[in-house]
C-alpha cells in the first residue's frame, strides 16, 4: 500500500440565516396587515373547498379498498397506496377545521403500514375508517364534532378492537 498524500479542504460558509430572518427577533417587527388578511382569506377559501377536495381522496381510498376485496393478491400494493393517501390526509384535516379527518387518517395510516399477511378482517377495518371519514364530510362535522364526533371515534375504536388481529 502506497501512502499517497491526500489533500483535504475545509470550507466554512457564512451562516446567512440571520439575514434571511431579519426583523423576526426585533421588538418592533411588523407584519403587513394586508398580507395577513390575504393569507386568512386564502385559508378561508381553501377551508370551504376542503370537504369537496377530501371527498375525492376518500373516493381514491374506496377504489383501493375495492381492489383489496376483488384481488387479494394485490392487497399489499393496495395497502401501500392507501397508506400514502392517508399520510397526505392526516396533516390536512386540522388545518382546514376537520380534525376528525386527521384523527381517522392518522389511524388508517398507522394501520396500513407494511404488513405481510393481510386478512379479510383487516380489509373490513379499512372500510370502517372510510365510513367514519365519509360521515364527517357528509355531515360537515368540523372541530371536535361534539357528541357526534365522540360517537364516530368510539365506533371506529370498537371496529378496531373487533377486527384487528
Amino acid at each position: 500500500m502506497v501512502n499517497e498524500k491526500v489533500i483535504v479542504r475545509f470550507y466554512r460558509f457564512q451562516n446567512r440565516l440571520r439575514e434571511k430572518t431579519a426583523g423576526l427577533g426585533v421588538k418592533n417587527a411588523e407584519i403587513d396587515e394586508n398580507a395577513l388578511l390575504e393569507a386568512e382569506a386564502a385559508l378561508g377559501k381553501m377551508s370551504e373547498d376542503y370537504p369537496d377536495w377530501v371527498s375525492n381522496l376518500i373516493v381514491k381510498l374506496q377504489e383501493q379498498h375495492g381492489r383489496c376485496v376483488d384481488t387479494p393478491e394485490m392487497r399489499r400494493d393496495c395497502f401501500e397506496e392507501i397508506n400514502h393517501i392517508a399520510h397526505d390526509m392526516k396533516g390536512q384535516g386540522g388545518t382546514f377545521g376537520y380534525p376528525l379527518i386527521s384523527t381517522f387518517s392518522d389511524s388508517l395510516y398507522g394501520f396500513t403500514l407494511v404488513r405481510d399477511n393481510i386478512t379479510d378482517n383487516q380489509i373490513e377495518l379499512i372500510k370502517s375508517h372510510l365510513d367514519s371519514m365519509r360521515a364527517v364530510i357528509r355531515g360537515r362535522i368540523s372541530g371536535s364534532g361534539g357528541d357526534i364526533g365522540v360517537k364516530l371515534t368510539d365506533g371506529l375504536n370498537e371496529a378496531i378492537a373487533k377486527y384487528e388481529e
